[in-house]
Formats: structure tokens, sequence, C-alpha cells
């Protein structure tokens, strides 16, 4: 499972903002990620949230990319991709990893990477930080987004 070696993170982000971009695709998951984020920026004392909704993980770092631009501390971009019988898997997996890593270049903005991409339905719901799932991708999204932020303010 990917999570296994995963740190133990604990921060405090009072007084961040931060935003959660996120897609609309594959509902459930998508649900189960967002609620992951919210509750990880909760537990981190976070209470200046904006989230922002886009059709899929293509539109993500457009939607990163203005959110950088509005004075937010860190972003979360949330997503799903889920492996089909076509080369489109990887070609959105790719513009989407790129794209928000070029809003983090460009703009020093952390943004937390919370795009699963999967080779079947049954593997994002397990990272989807439902009552079901075994991970909570969402949550460790949103809490490297704050580690980092805070971190960069230490520079």
């Amino acid at each position: 499972m990917s999570g296994a070696g995963a740190p133990t993170i604990v921060v405090d982000g009072a007084g961040l903002r931060v935003a959660i971009v996120a897609s609309s695709w594959h509902q459930d998951v998508m649900d189960g990620l967002l609620g992951g984020a919210q509750r990880g920026l909760a537990d981190a004392g976070v209470t200046d949230v904006t989230v922002v909704r886009v059709p899929g993980a293509f539109e993500l770092p457009i939607a990163a990319m203005s959110a950088a631009g509005s004075g937010m501390d860190a972003i979360v971009a949330l997503g799903v991709v889920i492996r089909g019988g076509t080369p489109h898997f990887e070609y959105i997996c790719q513009a989407a990893a790129m794209g928000l890593t070029d809003v983090a270049i460009r703009s020093g903005i952390p943004v937390g990477f919370g795009v699963l991409t999967c080779d079947d339905e049954q593997q994002a719901l397990d990272r989807a930080g439902l009552e079901r799932s075994r991970e909570d991708k969402g949550h460790e999204a949103a809490t490297a987004a704050v580690a980092t932020a805070i971190a960069l303010r230490n520079l």
C-alpha cells in the first residue's frame, strides 16, 4: 500500500488562508477526498478555507493558479483519474501533475497533491478517506500543503 513509510506530520496552520480546488468526476471518491482535506485543515487549525469545484483533473491547474493569485498561503488540489482503455489516462495524469507543479514553482505557493491516479475504482475508494477506505489522501494532501507553507515561512 502506498501509505507505507509515511511520516506523521502535526502542524499548526492557524491564520493561514487555504484554497481547496477539487474536481467533480467520481463523486463518491471526491466526497471522501474533500472531506479528508477539510478534516486535515481543521486538524491543523486552519479556519480560512475556500473550496472551488471544477469539472475534472485537467482543470485543476488553472483553478490552482487563480487561487494562487488571490492571496492564499497554500492550495490543496484534489481529483481522481481512473485508467480506461485509451491513452487519455496518461495525458490527463501528466497534465494535472505537471500543471500543478508549475503553479507551485511559478507562484511560490505550496500545492498539496491529492490527485489519485488509479487503475480501477476500488483503488480510488481505498484511498479516498471514506469510512471503508484504508488511506485518506485528501487529509494527507492538506497536511502536506500546510506543513510546506509553514516551512517556507521559516526560510
